[in-house]
């Protein structure tokens, strides 16, 4: 399966699919990473690793529909078949998720439907919720919606501050996002419906795998 990574920033995640992408025996493997932003470090990382890369700047785009043709068309001249959203800090329009409909991934740092949006690490101390944690799911229109793949649970520590508890939370996306790209690369998990039926060893369940303290 040839898979195109979204990203904007440090690609933290892109390096943990990477190494999974090199693992043996993994059956996908990344053709493109693409950045809205120019000079993010991630891209740097995809070269290191001998991937392709583009910089669509979305800063050169009157509006957003003119910038999503473009991603649309660069991502389907590689021949990619499934897209992960990696820290790709865009909302995509309606057209181009409905184009890449069960075929887009995004790894967001809540246990959704918990927390949606931005500054989630702060909000989850504010609410003094005890368990908080990573979610990857398939892309919908309206902000991280969409049918759940994987979580992970990461407890909240007594005197956690945001960044503590920020770099708890990056660690399990490390290992929940390649354990969620593995389960669509190797035909496991698929959507019906709304929801996620996962094929486990020994029978087929529906909803999301859950990964305690992954």
């Amino acid at each position: 399966m040839r898979i195109g990574v979204l990203i904007s920033g440090r690609g933290s995640n892109l390096k943990a699919l990477i190494d999974t992408c090199e693992t043996p025996g993994f059956r996908g493997r990344i053709a493109l990473v693409i950045s809205n932003r120019p000079g993010a470090a991630g891209l740097a990382i995809a070269e290191a690793a001998g991937i392709p890369t583009l910089v669509i700047d979305h800063k050169e785009y009157a509006t957003r529909m003119t910038f999503d043709a473009d991603l649309d068309r660069a991502l389907r001249q590689a021949g990619v078949e499934l897209i992960c959203n990696a820290g790709f800090m865009r909302i995509l329009t309606d057209e181009f998720v409905e184009k890449w409909r069960d075929r887009q991934l995004n790894i967001h740092p809540s246990l959704l439907p918990a927390f949606k949006g931005m500054h989630v690490h702060q909000r989850a101390l504010d609410a003094g919720v005890k368990i908080t944690g990573c979610t990857v799911h398939f892309v919908r229109a309206e902000m991280d919606e969409g049918p759940i793949v994987a979580q992970a649970a990461v407890p909240v520590l007594p005197g956690d501050t945001v960044d503590t508890l920020a770099a708890r939370v990056l660690e399990a996306e490390h290992k929940l996002y390649p354990l969620a790209l593995r389960l669509i690369v190797d035909g496991r998990a698929r959507v019906v419906g709304e929801h996620v039926v996962i094929d486990y060893e020994g029978g087929t369940g529906t909803g999301p795998l859950f990964v305690p303290g992954v």
